[in-house]
């Protein structure tokens, strides 16, 4: 086939790895990359990078279809970047694709791309991460919660096809839609090849956490945990990879609790093999994460043959994943309960000190070539 016959798919989400790291950025860089071998990939997003709108990485290539806004307004997603990344995708009308695949959030934009794809007489792929719901959405923005519920509501209803991020959030949407909606179910992948021939950093800890420093994640909770511990006379340590909004915070409050001398934070860390080094430099990996549509970071941590605790919150799908594990261990979403099963699953560490360190099997399910092929099947490339 040459190469005015390959297909042209339009990837659009408003941020992209490494610009913007977290599990749906790094999802769409590893598709992206291995959907490119069989089809022209435009990934259309927001300037993140200086020079001109369109550059190419490797075989993709990127295209600015707006200049880049801030995505938060304090701890919460703007609602300006929201409103003008939407309007910019009306850009797609002057751009020859075949197939759009859409990233969820932050929902606006899939009334534009459903424009865009009538007016063109293309399909409307989009990805669901997480199904939010009505009891979040109040959480998250109070009496506004009904509003960013009913447009969570219709933009559910608006793709031909969607795919959804995990088994538990294709569930959620079929509760929604039926069960004759059109849902392909692609789980999230890692690297596992590249965890695998990792080896552990140099400075050991007790505990690590992964993943963007937002309220949900509850890393305030983790650090509660530590402050307790210590106080029951087990002084462990831990470390925090990642950064966003919360991060001034995370730092005063864990001055305030006195164990700042105990945690180390990372907010340097760019490049995945360095993650994995960090992560298997830990005894624990601990998740207190609130809300989780798949937990990329979670995966990677049993990948890195870790005990994994994280917290049976309804909304915290990552949960399904460590019940899996032979190591795994959900508990209530409490700092008293989170303590008491680090210390328990510290306790048969040590008892366990020589167990063999190899990826669980059933872990094969999660390679990206495999999620990207099952993407590929559901855009028809």
């Amino acid at each position: 086939m040459s190469a005015r016959e390959r297909p042209v798919v339009a990837l659009v989400t408003d941020a992209i790895y490494p610009y913007f790291r977290g599990g749906k950025e790094l999802r769409y860089h590893e598709v992206a990359q291995r959907l490119a071998r069989r089809a022209d990939v435009h990934v259309c997003t927001m300037k993140w990078w200086t020079g001109p709108a369109e550059h190419r990485d490797g075989a993709v290539t990127f295209r600015a279809v707006s200049r880049l806004h801030a995505m938060y307004s304090g701890d919460r997603r703007s609602y300006r970047e929201a409103f003008l990344f939407a309007f910019a995708c009306l850009r797609l009308l002057w751009f020859r694709f075949d197939v759009v695949e859409a990233d969820q959030f932050p929902n606006f934009h899939i009334f534009t791309l459903r424009v865009v794809t009538w007016l063109k007489r293309k399909r409307l792929t989009v990805t669901w991460h997480e199904v939010w719901g009505p009891t979040y959405w109040r959480e998250y923005l109070g009496w506004l919660g009904r509003v960013g519920w009913l447009v969570e509501w219709l933009a559910i209803r608006v793709p031909d096809q969607l795919i959804a991020a995990s088994p538990q959030t294709a569930d959620r949407l079929r509760e929604i839609l039926g069960d004759r909606a059109s849902i392909a179910v692609v789980p999230n992948g890692i690297d596992l090849a590249g965890i695998r021939d990792s080896y552990p950093d140099g400075a050991r800890v007790d505990l690590v956490t992964v993943g963007r420093l937002l309220p949900h994640k509850n890393v305030d909770m983790l650090l509660e945990c530590v402050a307790l511990l210590h106080a029951e006379g087990l002084p462990v340590t831990c470390r925090v990879i990642g950064d966003g909004p919360q991060r001034a915070a995370l730092h005063t409050r864990a001055k305030d609790l006195g164990i700042a001398h105990a945690v180390d934070f990372r907010h340097d860390v760019w490049e995945q093999k360095d993650v994995y080094a960090l992560m298997k430099a830990a005894r624990v990996a601990v998740f207190p994460t609130a809300r989780e549509g798949f937990g990329i970071a979670v995966l990677e941590a049993i990948a890195c043959c870790l005990p994994v605790v994280t917290t049976a919150a309804p909304d915290n799908l990552a949960r399904h994943l460590v019940e899996r594990s032979a190591f795994g261990v959900v508990c209530d979403p409490s700092v008293s309960a989170i303590a008491a099963a680090v210390r328990r699953v510290l306790a048969e560490e040590d008892e366990a000190a020589d167990r063999p360190a190899a990826q669980e099997a059933w872990l094969a399910e999660h390679g990206w070539d495999a999620a990207a092929d099952q993407v590929a099947k559901v855009l028809g490339i």
